[in-house]
């Protein structure tokens, strides 16, 4: 499409579906780095044209490349955009977050640094905007620069890190393959995308660096009434992630991975009953759901990931 333009050394992929509402001063954020080699991809999935025209009212940018897909998921659509960016280092945020000046610098600052890392999960902060009483911000704050993998002196594998706001080196996706299509939002298996590759990571040797200063702010308002349709579908994809890998053979996986988070997902239960928490017990059976559905799916075990029926 823009063959004469440089390749650039970073490639943002930014997926969006159906919110016209917040991709402009998304795009404008990330188009707003102070940085001088990089490309914004846009992968849209929404059912009109209201994205698109969004997108077209902005300033004519050469970075900025809007690519449109009828495959569905989240999982489909981080693919589609790896496939088609043309850097070594990839970052991607989502349509609901606004990006500092510094962003993109920060990513590659920290995967200069880092050398080995090849997967980078960063700090996303709550943005400061009046909201409701019944409102929220998912945020999640990093501890300082911790590295993640089977190395010497390296943490374990543990859970950790949001889809708002990470970066990869290319090479990690030709080492293990890109996510897994039946687990993300949107896919039959509904989340835990991002864990499931973390985990595919740690297995394959590879290195996850957590970065606190790595930033994005975000700007997507949850409701106390849309929690329990998220947590269902939270804990789906969490319990699907995780019995894929017991699947695998995987005994890492079957006695922390999957066996643990039972466990302690029974032992809070009933807690949360006695301190009066609304659906105090709707992750429980969301996870529970979620390991009985993951069951429709043969997984392929060497790629470790689930074979679309």
């Amino acid at each position: 499409m823009q063959e004469s333009v440089a390749r650039p050394r970073v490639s943002v992929v930014m997926c969006t579906v159906n919110r016209p509402d917040l991709i402009g001063q998304a795009v404008a954020s990330v188009l707003a780095n102070e940085h001088d080699s990089f490309e914004l991809v846009v992968v849209d999935q929404s059912a009109t044209s209201a994205t698109r025209d969004v997108i077209a009212a902005l300033p004519a940018d050469a970075r900025l490349r809007y690519l449109h897909t009828d495959r569905v998921g989240l999982s489909a659509a981080y693919n589609f955009g790896i496939a088609e960016a043309r850097a070594d280092i990839l970052a991607f945020t989502d349509d609901d977050c606004i990006a500092p000046v510094d962003w993109i610098k920060s990513v590659e600052r920290a995967l200069r640094e880092v050398p080995d890392a090849d997967l980078l999960y960063g700090t996303v902060l709550a943005a400061k905007q009046y909201r409701a009483p019944n409102e929220y911000i998912p945020a999640l704050v990093m501890p300082p620069r911790t590295r993640i993998s089977r190395k010497s002196g390296d943490k374990g594998f543990f859970v950790y890190g949001m889809g708002a706001n990470f970066a990869a080196r290319r090479r990690l996706f030709d080492t293990i393959g890109g996510f897994d299509e039946v687990l993300g939002g949107g896919g039959p298996l509904r989340s835990s995308q991002d864990h499931d590759l973390n985990y595919r990571a740690y297995q394959g040797g590879l290195v996850t660096l957590l970065e606190p200063s790595v930033v994005v702010d975000h700007y997507g308002v949850r409701t106390t009434e849309q929690w329990p349709s998220l947590d269902r579908a939270y804990a789906i994809g969490d319990a699907a992630f995780r019995l894929k890998h017991v699947r695998c053979g995987d005994s890492f996986a079957l006695l922390r991975l999957f066996g643990g988070r039972l466990l302690d997902t029974i032992a809070r239960a009933p807690v949360r009953v006695l301190r009066g928490r609304p659906n105090a017990t709707g992750y429980l059976f969301g996870f529970l759901e979620g390991a009985w559905m993951s069951l429709r799916y043969d997984v392929d075990r060497t790629q470790r990931v689930y074979r679309m029926r």
